[in-house]
């Protein structure tokens, strides 16, 4: 009997391609509820767009993703926009942080999109970067923190509304060692506190380890590796 969480986040027979170049031909993937999957593979192998389709980024040709029961492939735009504000949080490999912006104000602009009062936001903001050990940052710019702590900050950015589903796309690929492991142990921490589901796109077998399992993409189709210890 399988001990393995209610699916939360499913996405069956996608095939998407980039031109005249496919990058996934079939992929099917399941993410429980509360669960941390690391999908690895060589790079072209199709991880970031699985994960994009995945994330409601990017439209698949064909086949289906559902969350919670109901598709997201076929949603209108807004509605996706609304999805990624609330139950979803997407952590891409350099941040992407608002360089404008104070990494505490970059915390706060998606409770703020979502309607909350500024003071209230960033209140919640400031504690996620206490959360994340980047507290005394929150007034600087990205561009004056080091890489580990902009990661940080975005990891923050897409835990703070609270999402049911978090999306790291290679969030240690740019950091050396000791970082990695200060963003990996922050994101599921948060994320095991929070009961959020983790889908961690990486090619790094040490991030990797620290998911519950690992799913490999060769050639745009996934091969089940199972459980890690």
């Amino acid at each position: 009997m399988s001990n393995r969480p209610v699916p939360l986040l499913v996405a069956r027979d996608l095939v998407k391609s980039h031109g005249r170049t496919p990058a996934l031909r079939g992929a099917g993937l399941e993410l429980g509820e509360g669960e941390i999957v690391a999908v690895t593979g060589a790079s072209g192998s199709g991880k970031s767009t699985l994960l994009h389709c995945l994330a409601g980024i990017v439209r698949p040709d064909g086949g289906s993703v559902t969350y919670d029961g109901k598709r997201v492939d076929t949603l209108p735009e807004r509605r996706l926009s609304e999805l990624r504000r609330t139950d979803f949080g997407v952590v891409f490999q350099f941040g992407q942080l608002i360089p404008e912006l104070t990494a505490v104000d970059n915390v706060a602009l998606p409770l703020m999109l979502a309607g909350t009062a500024r003071g209230a936001a960033q209140e919640r903001a400031g504690a996620w970067l206490e959360r994340f050990g980047v507290r005394e940052q929150g007034g600087l710019r990205p561009g004056e923190l080091s890489g580990g702590q902009a990661q940080r900050v975005a990891l923050a950015r897409a835990l703070v509304t609270g999402p049911r589903v978090v999306f790291a796309d290679e969030p240690t690929g740019a950091l050396d060692s000791l970082a990695s492991e200060q963003v990996m142990t922050a994101l599921v921490g948060a994320a095991r506190e929070s009961g959020a589901a983790v889908l961690l796109i990486t090619h790094d077998a040490r991030t990797a380890a620290y998911a519950d399992r690992e799913v490999r993409l060769q050639d745009g189709v996934p091969v089940e590796l199972g459980v890690l210890a």
